[in-house]
């Protein structure tokens, strides 16, 4: 979602965005929404707009995909809002990689549930700001360890099978004795590799992996309860009415 303030601020920033539009933004448009085609999932149309900031008129590109099959909220399309130049990004490309959030989404879920990313009792905005920072190069990391188990154990495995929990908790719990057997210096080597010889050495421990330790535990079909039978003969007594005596 967007607003102006935050669209605002990105824009101060001198960056670049995807981000979807709010149903209260206002803007005006500059021409007619235009159709460039059909993609997955339905229509894709595109038109130029512009937003007012203060004195300051921003031009954006807003791209609309019509969905053939409303979404599971009941939306009817996607719409979203750019100030990527059409010579960086078509309409097609923006779409596309807007619908390829949810892998920021599951950065900050893994990044919040197992490196604690948010801690409430720190109450200063720089130590809250630095402990994020530091779960965000931890989670390069473990971006890291994911691409080299993939590459040899291939992408579609890795990415629906292996558990980011079991993977962090199994280098939680062996990090520090680790640290403790292996002096200082047995890292050394790893410095003065080149990156294609570090990169084929991290192949090589992902090769004995035992993956089966780190992969999700399948979802079983819930069975479903039997009913109660009522049996006469042992009626149901409420504790209740057996601590007061009745």
């Amino acid at each position: 979602m967007c607003t102006l303030d935050f669209l605002s601020g990105i824009l101060q920033r001198e960056a670049s965005f995807a981000i979807r539009e709010h149903q209260n933004l206002p803007w005006t448009a500059i021409e007619e929404l235009k159709s460039c085609g059909q993609v997955e999932g339905g229509e894709l149309l595109a038109q130029p707009i512009e937003i007012q900031r203060g004195e300051e008129t921003v031009k954006l590109r807003r791209i609309v995909l019509r969905l053939t099959t409303p979404s599971r909220h009941g939306d009817d399309e996607i719409v979203v809002l750019t100030n990527l130049p059409t010579t960086d990004a078509n309409a097609q490309q923006v779409m596309q990689l807007y619908r390829e959030r949810w892998q920021v989404e599951r950065l900050f879920l893994t990044v919040t549930q197992n490196f604690e990313g948010e801690i409430n009792k720190l109450a200063y905005p720089k130590a809250t700001l630095f402990s994020f920072a530091l779960a965000l190069v931890a989670y390069n990391l473990l971006a890291t360890l994911r691409a080299a188990l993939a590459s040899v154990h291939g992408v579609g495995k890795i990415d629906a099978s292996l558990s980011d929990f079991y993977v962090v908790d199994e280098i939680h719990s062996t990090y520090r004795g680790m640290m403790i057997a292996i002096p200082p210096t047995a890292w050394l080597c790893f410095g003065e590799l080149t990156l294609n010889d570090f990169a084929l050495l991290v192949q090589d421990l992902a090769l004995k992996v035992h993956l089966t330790r780190f992969l999700k535990q399948p979802r079983t079909e819930k069975k479903k309860k039997p009913p109660s039978v009522k049996d006469p003969k042992h009626p149901h007594v409420s504790t209740a009415k057996l601590l007061s005596g009745g």
